[in-house]
């Protein structure tokens, strides 16, 4: 019996290897096959948020109201849509627009190549009369990729574009380097804003190295083309020097905060510090305490809103190369 479930054992893994490399080599040979041809494909999404909020409250009413109600209701609802579409037609103009966008920052920022596509697309179709909402999530990270989201908004305030920044639960540092620019931001009562502040930080593992004597060396031209390093040994002198670079992306994140809230105290908030919503709106870091969602629902009685994001697929050749690692790593 023993030998019996050896052999079945061995048979079995040699099965699994089998199908692993048949899979393995399938994979490789589509992606080599389809590398020339892959193309990344993106298309715009535009959802009315107007039909999904009316959606959910005719689904409620649906389950809780009798049917006799319910088609009043109903009936209700189509006659005033009737009614404000004549209208609009007769005063020949149209209800607000608000084009609502997300960012979901990391600390890279990744979400800037998407957003830079959504405001393009939207530069070429706002009015006056539009607003854009951005709902921002972001604690922050580098310096560069923040300051270019913050300068893709700077492109709507540029064109005149009303805009307002929603922050739910976190906007600091970068995050709220990007919330600055709006006209108007407005904060859930425990989101966490600011941290208007500038932090560097890296391991140092010279005193090991020595330990184990092992040597290193780095040869630059330039009197500070590195400054701090892991595995050198630091000086006073290199530390100065990133601490005097910290003080001046300091002073330029300040610089930028004030110019568009100049109410603020600048000096007060840019100790790196952040403060939940409610102390926020005391030092002037947000105008008003309110949620995403009672702002939208508030807006959806007098405006038409539409949820806008830009969207890269992957084509067959880059999904089959992912889709072979994750049963790998399964296997």
């Amino acid at each position: 019996m023993m030998d019996l479930l050896i052999n079945y054992g061995l048979f079995l893994a040699k099965t699994v290897t089998i199908c692993v490399a048949v899979i393995f080599v399938v994979g490789m040979v589509a992606s080599i096959i389809f590398r020339g041809k892959a193309q990344k494909q993106s298309n715009l999404q535009i959802s009315s948020l107007n039909e999904k909020y009316q959606k959910f409250a005719r689904a409620l009413e649906m389950k809780t109201l009798s049917k006799h109600r319910f088609k009043q209701i109903v009936k209700e609802e189509k006659n005033r849509l009737k009614f404000e579409k004549k209208q609009e037609k007769k005063s020949n103009t149209q209800k607000k627009r608000v084009f609502v966008l997300n960012f979901n920052g990391d600390i890279k920022a990744s979400a800037v190549d998407l957003l830079r596509e959504e405001i393009s697309a939207l530069l070429m179709v706002v009015h006056a009369r539009d607003e854009v909402l951005l709902r921002l999530e972001s604690t922050g990270g580098m310096v560069h990729s923040y300051g270019l989201a913050a300068s893709q908004l700077q492109r709507l305030r540029e064109k005149n574009v009303s805009l307002t920044i929603a922050v739910d639960k976190v906007a600091a540092s970068g995050g709220y380097l990007m919330a600055c620019v709006a006209d108007r931001i407005i904060a859930a009562p425990f989101a966490i804003i600011g941290s208007i502040g500038v932090v560097a930080q890296m391991p140092n593992i010279n005193k090991l190295l020595k330990r184990h004597n092992i040597d290193y060396e780095q040869i630059t031209a330039g009197k500070y083309k590195r400054t701090l390093t892991v595995m050198g040994e630091n000086t006073d002198l290199e530390r100065d020097k990133v601490r005097q670079e910290l003080e001046e992306t300091h002073d330029l994140f300040k610089d930028f905060v004030v110019q568009r809230r100049q109410t603020l105290d600048i000096e007060k908030v840019a100790t790196g510090e952040y403060w939940y919503g409610s102390r926020a709106l005391e030092l002037n870091l947000v105008d008003e305490l309110k949620t995403s969602d009672d702002y939208l629902m508030a807006a959806a009685e007098a405006s038409n809103l539409f949820e806008v994001s830009y969207e890269v697929k992957r084509t067959l050749a880059q999904r089959l190369p992912l889709a072979v690692q994750g049963w790998l790593s399964r296997v």
